[in-house]
């Protein structure tokens, strides 16, 4: 009888596993990950929303904020497991020998697909005239012969420099002005109190675009990258990522954005709120959003992610 009994057990067990879904754990090395976050706003803004759910899974995560060419070079020498924040083409000819040297992966498909980053000015100065790339030098005097730019060493910076070296549409007189994010758009908010001319780099995702009435320059001839500043945002691995940690792996693929959406999700930081706490707030006000990034994703013990991460602050 007891024998009877066991055998009953044994098979009911045996039937479970197999009627039950079976997730594997994350190996123990993938636990602990480290993000490399560039200071732009949309990249801290990815960054965070990525920390909370890795988290709320059960991972620990520690940022980095460092140049694109300082993270990808720690991608490289393994101090650095991920970036959520390769702009192309802006970034292109920074990443391009590190993946040539297949020291870092980027993923198959792009985390943000309507991005665009290029030369901008405020509204009433394209109305007075400053529509193009061509436009800017007949209105060096007003612009005091000045570009603003973001940080130094940056693609786009790069680039800018270049145009003025080569005098490319006859910039060769201008001085790019190099900042922070930050930096860049305090001064363009000064100049737009005080309806001053001023032409600065703009991109999108960013609040910028609803908080400053402002308008994209055309004639870049590919300058910035091709049809005039359109972008993409990729995530960077280590090369084996993927095979190492597969399961942190999945959510990366997961956590794609529009360019709407993600404005939004930045507007928060810009009003000077904690991102991780934006991100959580985020995912409390967006379901949908919640329960797309997790599909198919499991906590770091293997559970099914959806019914048990855990999203409240440690």
């Amino acid at each position: 009888m007891q024998r009877f009994i066991r055998r009953s057990l044994l098979s009911l067990a045996l039937s479970s596993t197999l009627i039950s879904p079976v997730f594997a754990a994350e190996p123990a090395e993938c636990k602990n990950v480290r993000l490399g976050v560039v200071n732009w706003t949309d990249v801290i803004a990815t960054s965070a929303m990525a920390q909370v759910l890795l988290e709320g899974l059960g991972y620990q995560v520690k940022q980095t904020s460092a140049s694109q060419q300082i993270i990808f070079a720690g991608i490289r020498d393994k101090r650095l497991d991920m970036f959520l924040g390769y702009w192309n083409p802006l970034m292109t000819q920074t990443i391009t020998p590190f993946v040539d040297a297949k020291q870092v992966k980027v993923l198959d498909k792009p985390s943000l697909e309507d991005a665009r980053a290029t030369l901008a000015v405020p509204t009433y100065l394209a109305d007075k005239g400053l529509k193009s790339f061509a436009d800017i030098q007949k209105f060096q005097k007003e612009l005091g012969g000045k570009i603003y730019g973001i940080e130094p060493g940056s693609g786009a910076n790069t680039q800018i420099k270049e145009m003025i070296k080569k005098d490319q549409f006859g910039l060769g007189k201008f001085q790019l002005v190099e900042s922070s994010e930050a930096g860049m758009l305090a001064a363009v908010d000064r100049a737009v109190r005080r309806k001053e001319a001023v032409v600065f780099f703009g991109w999108a995702p960013h609040p910028m675009n609803v908080n400053i009435e402002m308008t994209y320059l055309e004639g870049s001839e590919g300058a910035l990258g091709p049809d005039e500043g359109k972008a993409t945002v990729w995530t960077v691995t280590a090369p084996d990522y993927a095979q190492s940690c597969p399961n942190a792996s999945r959510l990366l693929a997961n956590l794609t954005f529009s360019a709407e959406a993600e404005s939004r999700m930045m507007q928060p930081l810009l009003d000077h709120k904690d991102p991780l706490e934006s991100a959580r707030q985020w995912l409390k006000d967006h379901p949908q959003d919640k329960a797309r990034w997790l599909e198919g994703v499991t906590t770091l013990d293997g559970k099914p992610a959806a019914e048990n991460i855990k999203l409240t602050a440690n």
